[in-house]
C-alpha cells in the first residue's frame, strides 16, 4: 500500500493537464499520482499515455461527475491517504508533507486541506475553498478568506492550522479508512457541495476536518461548470436541499428546511427580476428533483451515522444577514 496517492479527475481537461501536470510531478515525488479520467473526449487519455507513461490512469466508462468518478476511482486505489486534486491547480513545493504530518499526529483527523489562493490573482484567496471552510445554521457555506463573492488579500492572516467543518473538494487530503468507512462520496450529488456532505458525516461520525496553512497551492476554478450556467444553479440548490435532509438533528430537520425553501424562492425572484429566467427554472427543477429524492435521502439519513452533536465550527447566526444586511464582508467580522 502506498503512504500517499494523488488522485486527479479529469473531464474533458487536457489543457489543464497540459499546464499544471508538471508542477504536480515535480512537487509530489514521494507519492503515487493517479489520473481518473471521466470519459474526456478531447484526447486527454492519449495524451496521457504519450507524454506521462509512468501516470497511472483509470479510466472510468461514463462521466458520473465528481461524485461517482472519484467513489469508482478510489475503489482501485491502495494507499493510506489519498489527495482529491482538481486538474486546474498549481501545486507548490511542500505542499504534502504539512498535512501528512499533521494527520499522521492525530489519527481522528480524517480531511484537510491546505490555503487556497486564486491562480490568476496569486495575492487573493480562492472562492472553491479560502483558507477552510464554514457553514451556517441554514446550511450556507462560506470560507475564511472568501464570504459569497468577497476575497480577501492574502495577508498571512491565515497561516495557522485550525479545525474547520469541510474540507474543499479542489484539494481534499482524506484518510482512506475513514473516507470508505462513511461511504464515500454520494453519487447522487453528481458535483457542488458533495465535499461538505461527506464533511459533515465524517464529523457526525466522530472525525475531524482541518486546515493547514503550511501548505498552499493556487486554483483556477470554474474550470467544470461556470456560474452563469443553469445546470450549476440547480446542483447547488437541490444539493443543498440534499445535503441538509441528510445530515441535520432531528429538531432542526424540518424548520431549516421550511425555511431554505423560501429563501430558494426568494433568490428565484430576484434571478426572474433580474432577467435570469433560465436560473430561476433551475431553482425549481431543484426543488422537485428534491421531493421526488424524498424516498432515497430517507435511507440515507437513517444510515448516517448521526450523533446530534453540535459543532463550533457551525456559525449560529445567519451569514446571509451578515453579509447583505450588516456588511460584513471578512472573516473576522463574523462573531462566532
Amino acid at each position: 500500500m502506498d503512504k500517499v496517492a494523488v488522485v486527479i479527475l479529469n473531464w474533458n481537461g487536457k489543457s489543464f493537464l497540459e499546464k499544471f501536470l508538471p508542477s504536480v510531478l515535480m512537487h509530489s515525488s514521494s507519492s503515487t499520482i493517479v489520473v481518473a479520467d471521466n470519459n474526456s473526449s478531447d484526447g486527454s487519455v492519449l495524451f496521457l499515455k504519450s507524454n506521462y507513461p509512468s501516470i497511472r490512469i483509470i479510466q472510468i466508462p461514463e462521466n458520473g461527475g465528481y461524485s461517482k468518478g472519484y467513489n469508482i476511482a478510489l475503489r482501485q486505489v491502495e494507499a493510506e491517504y489519498y489527495i482529491l486534486l482538481n486538474s486546474d491547480i498549481e501545486v507548490t513545493p511542500h505542499w504534502i508533507e504539512p498535512i501528512i504530518q499533521l494527520m499522521d499526529s492525530d489519527s481522528s483527523i480524517a480531511a484537510c486541506q491546505p490555503k487556497i489562493l486564486d491562480y490568476n490573482n496569486q495575492d487573493s484567496f480562492e472562492y472553491a475553498g479560502g483558507a477552510g471552510g464554514y457553514i451556517d445554521y441554514l446550511g450556507y457555506p462560506f470560507c475564511r478568506g472568501r464570504l459569497f463573492n468577497s476575497l480577501e488579500k492574502d495577508k498571512g492572516q491565515y497561516n495557522n492550522t485550525c479545525e474547520i467543518f469541510w474540507a474543499t473538494g479542489a484539494c481534499m487530503f482524506v484518510r482512506a479508512k475513514d473516507f470508505h468507512e462513511i461511504g464515500g462520496l454520494d453519487d447522487d450529488f453528481f458535483a457542488h457541495l458533495e465535499e461538505i456532505d461527506i464533511c459533515w458525516r465524517l464529523k457526525s461520525a466522530g472525525h475531524k476536518i482541518f486546515y493547514c496553512g503550511e501548505s498552499k497551492i493556487y486554483h483556477v476554478g470554474g474550470g467544470t461548470l461556470n456560474k452563469v450556467n443553469p445546470r450549476k444553479t440547480f446542483l447547488n440548490f437541490r444539493n443543498s436541499l440534499f445535503m441538509l435532509y441528510k445530515n441535520l438533528k432531528p429538531n432542526k430537520l424540518f424548520p431549516v428546511i421550511v425555511m431554505r425553501l423560501l429563501l430558494d424562492g426568494i433568490a428565484g425572484m430576484k434571478f426572474l427580476v433580474e432577467g435570469n429566467g433560465r436560473h430561476t427554472w433551475a431553482v425549481l427543477e431543484a426543488h422537485f428533483s428534491f421531493y421526488t429524492s424524498l424516498p432515497s435521502l430517507m435511507k440515507k439519513r437513517k444510515a448516517n451515522k448521526q450523533r446530534n452533536l453540535d459543532f463550533k465550527e457551525v456559525y449560529k447566526n445567519s451569514i446571509i444577514i451578515d453579509y447583505f444586511c450588516k456588511k460584513r464582508s471578512t472573516f473576522d467580522k463574523v462573531k462566532f
